[in-house]
């Protein structure tokens, strides 16, 4: 049975370009340590912001580990790319990130990632996987935004 799109929506408490700015520019502000390849304290997330940028963790001492390339940048309102941190690029699923303002002057981001029924067998288990891991990240990116 083909895996289901994930979907996950959320408020956070800052206009969409600032939002777009701490998910895209400051991803480490609020990136748990625990949750990249390396586990390292010291690390720096980057998206290169153009169609084709890679994303990847930098290590303290230089180090780089892949975890995706960025398909579409269309700053302050949607983000698009191939997502693949721990897994080889060849079970990369993709993620569409956007950000929408709201009459009360929050920013609603709707996460669409796709893609699982790539996986095979394998394909409900990670889906599974995946939504309790943006549950996680999700907080702690909602407190970077009020912070």
């Amino acid at each position: 049975m083909p895996a289901e799109p994930l979907l996950v929506e959320f408020e956070v408490a800052t206009d969409p370009a600032h939002a777009f700015d701490l998910w895209a520019k400051r991803t480490a502000l609020w990136w748990p340590k625990g949750h990249t390849m390396s586990g390292e304290p010291d690390i720096d997330i980057v998206f290169e912001g153009h169609q084709g940028g890679r994303i990847y963790e930098r290590t303290g001492t230089g180090i780089e580990h892949d975890w995706g390339e960025v398909l579409i940048w269309q700053p302050p309102n949607r983000l698009r790319y191939l997502w693949h941190v721990f897994f080889d690029r060849s079970e990369a699923t993709t993620v569409e990130v956007t950000f929408t303002a709201t009459v009360t002057g929050e920013t609603r981001v709707t996460i669409e990632q796709t893609g699982f029924e790539s996986l095979g067998e394998a394909a409900q288990e990670r889906r599974k996987r995946t939504a309790g891991a943006w549950e996680a990240l999700i907080t702690s990116y909602q407190q970077i935004c009020a912070g």
